[in-house]
């Protein structure tokens, strides 16, 4: 599957061709897989390919070319990862410097009246669970590596803010989003949630949790906090696992009209599951769940093309919450979205889970 990303995308992960690529946390996300392949083969060409892509970005001064700091858009922290990982790779100071304007952008980061950061300066006083990942996994790295262990709280906090605010007590799934004005039209007028519960968003909460797990300090008093979040994490998604091992785009609704399995959503459990097993985070009885779904994956969801490239069918391509035109969180929309082949995150996802099953192969 990374060979197909680079085949696919060798100068930049264009949007839109002919126009220059976007600072895109896309990009994070299959750099992640990537990282997690070359930690376990020592194979140059993904440290090559990924400062290829990189050089588009990131000037010698650590200057980020079209990143821009006072949006405030958490989405936009996600690539810190990638930051951090080819500096302790290469030693360049540039991908630290670069990596710092991240790491201030989440000094002056708007946030909720409880310290949760907000998910982008347009969408105000709101907390989406993509943001968790978006944000946390890298402050927590950036934390450990340049000693700033009074922020981990924070780091927890973020986590706990969101986890209290969007768990449905019923069943344990966490809602996409939450707004703390309830003043949005997607927004539920007493608890502030949206309505339903997205495949990815919950994709995007269960990496988060077990990514941060490896910089977390094991001796933090939040550490068995976060744990536990994790463990009513896997609890709830293994209820809603399908009979072919996967997971659904509106994941409590499997036989309403319109709904389907959807490929991220179902590579982030798997990985996040699996992880969070070899990480001594979650009881063993969940490795079988995500072995189950890998196998799911790998049936419905692959294809190889005359050339011998891997591809990845079912992933829907984007999912959010207001804007313009507005998304109102219903059942509705959710189904209306474009479901795509190659979508990078879906992609990215994929390569997590592969080498993780992997991993515990």
């Amino acid at each position: 599957m990374a060979t197909t990303i680079m085949h696919k995308w060798p100068d930049s992960l264009a949007h839109d061709p002919g126009k220059p690529a976007k600072w895109s946390y896309d990009l994070g996300v299959f750099f992640e897989g990537m990282a997690n392949i070359y930690e376990r083969n020592h194979d140059p060409k993904y440290i090559q390919y990924m400062e290829h892509i990189m050089s588009l970005f990131i000037n010698d001064d650590g200057t980020i070319e079209r990143y821009s700091m006072p949006s405030y858009n958490i989405d936009y922290v996600k690539n810190g990862s990638t930051l951090l990982f080819l500096y302790k790779q290469t030693g360049k100071k540039k991908y630290k410097l670069a990596a710092s304007h991240l790491r201030e952008q989440l000094k002056t980061h708007p946030r909720t009246a409880e310290g949760g950061f907000w998910h982008k300066k347009v969408y105000p006083h709101q907390m989406w669970l993509d943001g968790i990942y978006m944000g946390q996994p890298f402050y927590v790295e950036w934390c450990a590596m340049f000693n700033e262990p009074h922020n981990f709280d924070d780091i927890a906090k973020q986590f706990i803010t969101i986890a209290k605010h969007t768990t449905d007590p019923k069943t344990g799934l966490l809602y996409h989003g939450w707004d703390e004005s309830k003043q949005q039209a997607w927004a539920n007028k007493e608890t502030g949630t949206s309505p339903n519960f997205w495949g990815r968003a919950m994709g995007w909460y269960g990496i988060a949790l077990v990514d941060v797990l490896d910089y977390f300090p094991k001796q933090h008093p939040q550490r068995p906090v976060l744990e536990k979040l994790l463990n009513n994490f896997a609890e709830a998604v293994a209820k809603v696992q399908s009979k072919e091992g996967l997971w659904y785009q509106v994941l409590d609704k499997q036989t309403q009209k319109g709904n389907y399995p959807e490929a991220s959503a179902s590579n982030m459990f798997v990985y996040a599951l699996a992880k969070g097993v070899r990480l001594k985070a979650l009881p063993q009885k969940y490795l079988a769940i995500a072995k189950a779904g890998f196998d799911g994956i790998r049936s419905k969801f692959l294809e190889r093309d005359a050339e011998g490239y891997l591809h990845l069918n079912g992933t829907v391509q984007v999912s959010g919450l207001g804007g313009k035109p507005y998304r109102d969180g219903s059942y509705a929309y959710y189904l209306s979205e474009p479901v795509i082949q190659d979508d990078p995150k879906g992609m990215g996802a994929f390569i997590m889970a592969a080498n993780e099953i992997g991993i515990a192969r």
